[in-house]
């Protein structure tokens, strides 16, 4: 089922509803407000994030709107007065909001997704947001740093049962597959999104026969194009591999041999591939292939890869689906703006004792230069929404947070990274397939640097303010202590 065709009004923090009763009966109410999406820290302490699920919060803006028994819960809570539980019978969304397209390489402090409505509209759609792009962030993150581990070899995501939920199975599908992954074992993701599906055997299906090659030259003899056998149900290199190859030989023509594989899920994945791979090849096997299981994640990948390990599939499960190693995101969603009747913008800002929490106000664009020499990105960029940048001239960075460092942008090219998605309550953007965004994705990370994108110590890739951005920041930190 689509997001669409659920219910999800009330998939909100109660306190968007008290706050919104609040706003209603208050002199603000009418208030228009501006809110950034952004992170402030890549998971895992990587260089770079994937924004992913853009594609739900479209579907959930669509049909929000509450319904008869929705209202008659909120009554029910005796905190909701009448006229304002009369206004929600007929709430709708009727703002404008930009994001990153999906499969977008993002960094952290830099909005993500632009939110300008009514205050009570635009709070009130925080909590789901947030949701869908923290979690399908996470995953295809996840994902992206595993998939680099593999170095060209195939991943298949088999998470499925560990998932946190059927959502997060579905989703978290989709958004692996975005991250990178090849297919899914998630049946549901396929129909739905077309993330391919596949899978091999259980353990259970080698233990129905009375003997291990049964299992396997049955399974054979069902699937010639593509068999895999999983071999480890009783000894790998005693029976397994043996069995497989004696099965193998018996049902498959020489071209599907081409095409058949083993699955090793348990022991010690580097001995046992490789005495398989000897055996295989023995065999006259050399086109079969060796998957490798077992909660695997990017570390014990790479780690298999530089043991001499030579498998050519990797299923990856319970680490990838839930993020296991950081399994928080960490988005939220801030204030910077409001706007009056007249059209007039007034920045806010959010300070704090911890300094990484301090916002970055105003209603802002979000830029990303290339070279034009490399293909490369050097840097991204927030500018006030009415500042214009000729990509002709040469323009200053500026680090806000070590001002004395600057650096002459000098034959580039300029990318505004946010889109409009809906204007005044319209969308005005066709989501595009799951492959596409795939590709997409698999464009913004070969623009990356390698030195972005190593697993320890990764480059700082820099998210510099416009001067005048930088300045309107500082001027506000200045006089907060106005508003105490």
């Amino acid at each position: 089922m689509n997001i669409s065709e659920r219910k999800l009004t009330l998939l909100c923090d109660f306190y968007e509803l008290t706050m919104a009763r609040g706003y209603f009966n208050s002199p603000v109410k009418n208030k228009i407000a501006y809110f950034d999406v952004f992170f402030r820290r890549v998971p895992d302490g990587g260089g770079y994030a994937i924004a992913v699920g853009l594609e739900a919060v479209i579907e959930y803006i669509k049909s929000l709107k509450f319904e008869d028994d929705d209202i008659k819960y909120l009554h029910s809570k005796g905190i909701f007065d009448e006229e304002f539980l009369n206004y929600l019978k007929d709430f709708r969304f009727t703002g404008d909001i930009w994001a990153v397209p999906e499969g977008t390489v993002v960094f952290p402090n830099e909005p993500i997704m632009i939110v300008r409505a009514p205050l009570i509209e635009a709070q009130f759609i925080e909590t789901f947001v947030l949701l869908s792009i923290n979690h399908q962030s996470l995953i295809a993150t996840k994902a992206s740093r595993i998939v680099r581990a593999a170095q060209g070899r195939l991943v298949s995501e088999f998470g499925a049962r560990r998932a946190h939920g059927a959502d997060a199975s579905v989703l978290g599908a989709r958004a692996a597959y975005i991250g990178g992954v090849s297919s899914s074992s998630c049946v549901l993701a396929d129909k739905l999104y077309g993330v391919p599906a596949g899978g091999t055997m259980a353990h259970s299906w080698v233990q129905m026969f009375d003997t291990e090659y049964e299992a396997f030259e049955t399974y054979c003899r069902l699937y010639p194009k593509a068999p895999t056998l999983l071999v480890d149900t009783y000894d790998v290199l005693k029976s397994g591999v043996p069995n497989a190859i004696k099965a193998f030989k018996a049902v498959l023509s020489e071209d599907e041999q081409k095409n058949c594989a083993i699955r090793i899920d348990s022991g010690d994945l580097t001995y046992l591939s490789k005495k398989a791979r000897k055996m295989l090849d023995i065999a006259g096997l050399t086109g079969c292939k060796i998957v490798g299981s077992n909660a695997l994640d990017e570390y014990l990948i790479r780690d298999l890869l530089l043991q001499g390990a030579p498998f050519d599939v990797f299923g990856v499960g319970e680490r990838l689906i839930t993020a296991k190693s950081e399994p928080v995101f960490g988005g939220v969603y801030k204030l910077c703006a409001i706007e009056d009747e007249d059209g007039n913008i007034t920045p806010k800002i959010k300070v704090s004792e911890n300094a990484v929490k301090i916002t970055t106000p105003d209603f802002k664009r979000l830029y990303r230069f290339y070279s034009r020499e490399t293909g490369k990105a050097e840097a991204d960029l927030l500018t006030l929404h009415n500042e214009v940048i000729d990509e002709n001239e040469p323009y200053e960075l500026f680090d806000p947070n070590h001002a004395w460092k600057r650096k002459i942008m000098e034959n580039y090219t300029l990318r505004e990274l946010l889109v409009p998605i809906f204007k005044n309550g319209e969308c005005v953007y066709s989501s595009p397939s799951v492959k596409e965004i795939k590709e997409n994705c698999e464009y913004e990370l070969s623009t990356m640097w390698d030195e972005v994108l190593r697993f320890e110590n990764p480059h700082n890739y820099y998210v510099d303010l416009s001067e005048k951005l930088w300045q309107e920041k500082h001027d506000l930190l200045k006089n907060v202590k106005n508003k105490k």
